[in-house]
């Protein structure tokens, strides 16, 4: 399948609608995407037309009814979709974050400590995390990576949380003889 260039809003409406799709695994009603993005329901309508056409959504009819993301929609955003993704957790200002699973850190400037800065990829809504709110990431399943910063900037689209890195700490563990 070819890439298939989205829009700034076509990524955030479909991202809206794979992270609350997730929560459920029901079909999503347009206004509950409405409400995610900030936007208005008829103008989230119109978007998922053009969704449709591009085989990226489907329309669930019914009472019960909404759009539901499909295979083509994980790809398009290069979200990996699967079944039981290993759970790594996250607290936000003391919290746990529920409905939330990080699916990637990157480390950048790592040479450099006074600017070392961790993106945060995270399968769930960014929208209630703040400039200055304390972020702790972890343990990561395999190296039992904690990862504390404080938030330094967002990216609503793709679901990013770019911390400054205030401690890191992974257990090593001793090699056995």
């Amino acid at each position: 399948m070819s890439s298939i260039e989205l829009t700034s809003s076509q990524k955030t409406i479909l991202t809206a609608l794979i992270n609350l799709h997730r929560e459920t695994e029901d079909a999503v009603k347009g206004e509950d995407i409405a409400e995610e993005v900030n936007r208005n329901p008829g103008t989230i309508r119109n978007q998922m037309q053009s969704l449709k056409a591009l085989q990226l959504v489907e329309g669930v009819p019914g009472p019960k009814g909404g759009y539901k993301p499909t295979a083509n929609a994980y790809e398009a955003l290069d979200v990996q979709q699967m079944d039981e993704p290993a759970f790594v957790p996250m607290y936000h200002d003391g919290a746990e974050v529920k409905n939330a699973n990080v699916e990637e850190i990157n480390l950048s400037s790592v040479h450099h400590p006074e600017l070392c800065r961790a993106e945060i990829h995270l399968q769930g809504s960014v929208r209630d995390f703040h400039e200055g709110d304390t972020v702790v990431v972890g343990p990561t399943p395999l190296s039992k990576l904690v990862i504390t910063g404080t938030l330094d900037g967002k990216d609503d689209t793709n679901n990013i949380l770019i911390l400054q890195i205030d401690d890191m700490e992974a257990p090593a563990e001793e090699p056995a003889h």
